[in-house]
Formats: C-alpha cells, sequence, structure tokens
C-alpha cells in the first residue's frame, strides 16, 4: 500500500487518478459536512469502489438549512434533517455502497445552520480515523465559502499533523471553492455524466432549492463546474472531477469572515 501511495505523491502533476486503479484492500475515507458532499464526487469514489477499494462514508451533520420549508408538508427541523440523511441514503443505494458503510455523526451546528467545530468533535473524528485507517482521505477544500467545508478541513488538518499510519488528503474541489489547485483529478464523459446526474438528483431538496433560486438543478451545478474544470486543466475530457493533493501539513487556511 505504501508503494502505491508514494507513487500517487510522486506522479507528475496533474495525476490522472484513471490510470491508477488501486490495490486490494484499499481504504478511503469521506469526510462529508452535509449530505450530497459525497455524490460531487461520485465519479471518482465509483472508480474506486468497482475496481475493489473499501469505501467509508461519515456525514457530519443534517444540514437542515439546506430545506426550504415549502418543501414538504411537514417541514420542522427535525423532519429536515431526517428528509436529508433520507435522500443520502437513497443516492448510496443508487450508487451500489452497503448502507453499513454511510455513519451519520450528527455534529451540533450553530445559529446559522453551519456545522460547529469542538474538542468533542474532534475527538470523535479522531476516533473514527484510528478505527477506520484510510489510505485516502477526501474531504472539503480549506479555501471555501461554506463555513461547514472550512471547519470539516480544520478539524481534520490538526488530527493529521499527529499521525503515524500514512495516508494521502484529497481535497475536493467544489463550486464553493474559492481558489484550488488541480494536482489531480478523474476525467469523464457524457454517459458517465448522466450516471452523476442521476445520483445527483437523488438530493431532491437540494434540486427543487437550486431550481428554484438559480433557474438550475443541483446536477447541473455540479455538472457544471465539472465542465469548467476540464476547460481550465486543457484536456480532452468533457468533465473531470479535480482535487488538491497538499503537501503534509501544509493547507491554504480561509477567514472564517467569508460569506456562506
Amino acid at each position: 500500500m505504501k508503494e502505491y501511495l508514494a507513487i500517487l505523491r510522486n506522479a507528475p502533476r496533474p495525476l490522472d487518478l484513471s490510470l491508477f486503479p488501486p490495490p486490494p484492500g484499499l481504504r478511503l475515507w469521506i469526510v462529508a459536512p452535509h449530505p450530497d458532499d459525497f455524490d460531487a464526487i461520485g465519479l471518482t469514489l465509483h472508480f474506486f469502489f468497482r475496481n475493489g477499494a473499501e469505501l467509508f462514508l461519515d456525514v457530519l451533520s443534517g444540514s437542515s438549512s439546506g430545506v426550504e420549508d415549502g418543501f414538504a408538508a411537514d417541514c420542522r427541523t427535525g423532519t429536515k434533517e431526517r428528509i436529508r440523511e433520507k435522500e443520502q441514503e437513497d443516492s448510496v443505494t443508487f450508487f451500489g455502497l452497503p448502507l453499513d458503510r454511510l455513519q451519520f455523526l450528527r455534529f451540533p451546528e450553530d445559529e446559522q445552520g453551519d456545522l460547529q467545530e469542538g474538542s468533542t468533535q474532534s475527538a470523535a473524528l479522531e476516533q473514527r480515523l484510528h478505527t477506520l485507517r484510510p489510505h485516502l482521505l477526501f474531504l472539503p477544500h480549506g479555501n471555501d465559502t461554506n463555513a461547514g467545508h472550512r471547519r470539516t478541513w480544520r478539524m481534520i488538518s490538526r488530527l493529521k499533523a499527529g499521525q503515524q499510519d500514512p495516508f494521502l488528503i484529497l481535497l475536493i474541489r467544489d463550486p464553493k471553492t474559492i481558489r484550488g489547485r488541480t494536482d489531480a483529478f478523474f476525467p469523464f464523459g457524457e454517459k458517465e455524466a448522466e450516471w452523476k446526474g442521476q445520483l445527483l438528483r437523488c438530493h431532491r431538496s437540494q434540486q427543487s432549492r437550486n431550481l428554484r433560486q438559480r433557474g438550475h438543478g443541483f446536477d447541473e451545478r455540479i455538472l457544471r463546474l465539472n465542465r469548467s474544470l476540464a476547460l481550465e486543466l486543457g484536456v480532452p475530457a468533457v468533465h473531470i472531477e479535480s482535487f488538491e493533493l497538499p503537501a503534509g501539513s501544509a493547507f491554504h487556511e480561509s477567514s472564517e469572515t467569508m460569506p456562506r
């Protein structure tokens, strides 16, 4: 496994992940502040999954603020959280991931509905890290307008500093990422984009909210980013999912005062 991680670390950038199928026993940990973060990189994860890697998804918060009051007849806060969790269950079932690989950690949120960070949350993440012992860890980029993304990055980056087991972090370039490098990418075409669109539409509350607020769905929001990143990188693929691989614990932290 160390040899595989060394290849990913040392291969020329940008690294096309599709050229490096995983060795047996590779473990991936996806740390998602919100239900739906997993799906934004669904094709990269599916590549690893169908090639035998073990995937573990931890969703940190319920993100009830992402469900509009008019979306369902009963939209109390607890109901909204369950709506989002059910959407995540539906998406991983569509993906093919067993539901026992999905954990809802239900961390507290602040008055704005954003994930809170604290010692209890950090301890829970540290325990999960020790339990899973992942080789690859996917999480949001720290340079991001979303407070939950920044706080997740911050908690994990603190944990990484004290770890002995080698693992590689891949920071996800998301529509709310401000700046980021494409150190690694997964290319895909229109057929794969159709599958990914179906995966994203499992998050019905987010599809509805994006259609009303932005005039296009959650599916198109993510796929537009994937198309623009392919153009930015100048690769022949129609779409890419893009990742930054930070060197050690040298992350680019963003201000806590950024707008959501």
